[in-house]
């Protein structure tokens, strides 16, 4: 129960923060719409080169998805039917690696093992074939989409799988079922409703793709509507093209979040790392064979990125790295950029939740109240609708005019990340507020004890642990971007990210390695604080 007073406040929080966040996107739109004239953004669309442009971009987002797909179900069902494989509750941890490494990172490890001068082709160097291996164009978009999303789907069809009841498994070895009658009867039933919406997810992801496509695209063959945004404004200072771009890209997002909403939900109920009972199917020698050669492959194509970063890290100079000027600078920058992030991500999150935790502590609330609840809940879908190169061309084509371009440059590189992150924090609080209020309301309530009182000794001790996890991961993701920072980084916004991508165009791969090797360790310690932290008492 909560009083009239605190149900206004609550409100009134909630549209503040609804207010800012539609304010922030709809400033940038307007400054899209608005910039120059309609008929030179109409114009562009009779250039052929738009339309290649988004004919690739829906092609590499399909051919992404697809073999994704493809390869995450056979990744699954040998997960599934090996409970005791050694080491796979560290295995399934890896699978989350990927999904919170920064996407530089990434790609610098991919073109450590693919790149031309990758292990690779070292190794078939030296077996006589010389270096066939070229990763720029689509071969590497296609590698590096798969590299990032093949654990997300391996891990939602193992949830799915590991809900199957064993009993369903124990009738098919009383049956004598061969291996595929137990895919087609008990495996395809679960696998086949996940998948559409799995698909929909990573088709999603891999359409609105930017750095990877920034990094490994390899020319205007291989360019992506966000790419092209960038390289309209970065390098030809095309207003019209970026404005029509940019509309082209919200119309995109907007299809596919449309088609995603009458898809099955790709939900994941948690870790499934460890499942206690050993599937009768299973039992063969040569399938055991089959899926340990299968898991220890996945493994393999997991960490070898990460310990070929690791490894070519180590082998930078780092103390010089350290001790540069420019590193300090750009690692200040990146971090108070990533704390005001997360602050105003945390701020706007608890807004939203106040709010419609309010709606539903009333009896009868009326269609306004319902339409505001409905409202916050769709702002994660909004934020997928307007991505981030989108926001930042609205912003830069407002600011640039004026002359405030450099200036504001932090501020609004700090709320493109706080919107990116707003969904991951939302997922983090909402549930454990609920429960937290659950058991402490009507004890509340009784004590009399509200505002800040109520904050210092009921609710920070309960949901200390679930904030600072928020923060830190909030603080991680907007460390390790490079989409929000792309159109402003230069001299005067110098980020981590920034600074990489920069050495790493001029060829100093040596320093782009060692920055990628102490961003990660960065982003890492950020993840560790987060789950480490102090649980309440």
């Amino acid at each position: 129960m909560i009083s009239a007073a605190e149900r206004q406040r609550s409100y009134g929080y909630g549209i503040a923060a609804l207010a800012a966040v539609f304010g922030f996107i709809l400033v940038a739109l307007a400054a899209l719409s608005g910039f120059g004239r309609i008929e030179d953004a109409v114009a562009v669309f009779d250039e052929p080169y738009i339309w290649r442009i988004l004919r690739f971009t829906l092609w590499q987002a399909a051919l992404s998805t697809v073999i994704s797909v493809a390869l995450a179900i056979p990744v699954a069902r040998a997960l599934a039917r090996r409970p005791h494989f050694p080491g796979r509750l560290w295995i399934v941890r890896l699978m989350a690696v990927p999904l919170g490494l920064p996407v530089l990172i990434g790609a610098l490890g991919l073109l450590g093992i693919w790149g031309r001068q990758g292990l690779a082709n070292d190794l078939l160097t030296l077996a006589g074939f010389g270096r066939p291996l070229q990763i720029y164009g689509l071969q590497g978009i296609l590698l590096a989409h798969v590299y990032f999303n093949l654990p997300l789907a391996a891990r939602l069809l193992l949830a799915g799988l590991e809900r199957v009841p064993q009993e369903y498994f124990r009738s098919a070895a009383m049956l004598s079922m061969p291996g595929r009658a137990v895919f087609r009867f008990i495996e395809w039933p679960v696998i086949a409703p996940l998948i559409a919406g799995v698909a929909g997810l990573i088709f999603m992801l891999c359409a609105t793709s930017f750095t990877l496509v920034l990094i490994l695209g390899g020319g205007p063959a291989a360019t992506t509507i966000e790419v092209a945004i960038y390289q309209a404004l970065r390098f030809d200072f095309n207003p019209s093209r970026a404005v029509a771009l940019a509309g082209l890209q919200i119309a995109l997002s907007g299809a596919v979040l449309i088609a995603l909403a009458f898809l099955p939900k790709a939900s994941d109920p948690g870790s499934s790392a460890e499942t206690a009972l050993d599937r009768p199917d299973g039992a063969r020698r040569i399938g055991a064979l089959a899926d340990g050669a299968l898991i220890s492959a996945f493994t393999v194509w997991l960490a070898l990125p990460l310990a070929i970063i690791l490894v070519k890290g180590l082998k930078a100079d780092l103390l010089r790295l350290i001790g540069e000027r420019v590193f300090l600078h750009a690692t200040a920058t990146s971090l108070g950029i990533a704390l005001g992030a997360a602050l105003i991500s945390l701020a706007i999150a608890l807004a939203f939740i106040t709010a419609t935790g309010a709606v539903a502590a009333s009896k009868r609330p009326g269609p306004a109240a319902r339409g505001f609840r409905a409202t916050i809940a769709a702002m994660g879908s909004l934020v997928l609708l307007v991505p981030p190169i989108v926001l930042g061309t609205g912003w830069f084509l407002l600011l640039r005019p004026a002359g405030l371009t450099d200036a504001a440059a932090p501020v609004i590189v700090a709320g493109i990340n706080a919107l990116m992150a707003l969904p991951f924090v939302l997922r983090v609080l909402q549930p454990a507020i609920a429960v937290h209020r659950a058991r402490t309301a009507r004890l509340s309530a009784s004590l009399g004890l509200s505002g800040l009182a109520r904050i210092r000794i009921v609710d920070w001790p309960g949901l200390k642990r679930p904030l600072l996890t928020a923060l830190s991961f909030a603080m991680a993701l907007s460390l390790g971007d490079l989409g929000a920072v792309a159109l402003f980084g230069g001299d005067d916004l110098t980020t981590l990210p920034w600074l990489l991508y920069s050495r790493l165009g001029s060829y100093r791969t040596a320093d782009a390695d060692g920055l990628a090797l102490l961003l990660g360790a960065l982003c890492l310690v950020l993840m560790i604080a987060g789950t480490r932290a102090p649980e309440a008492r």
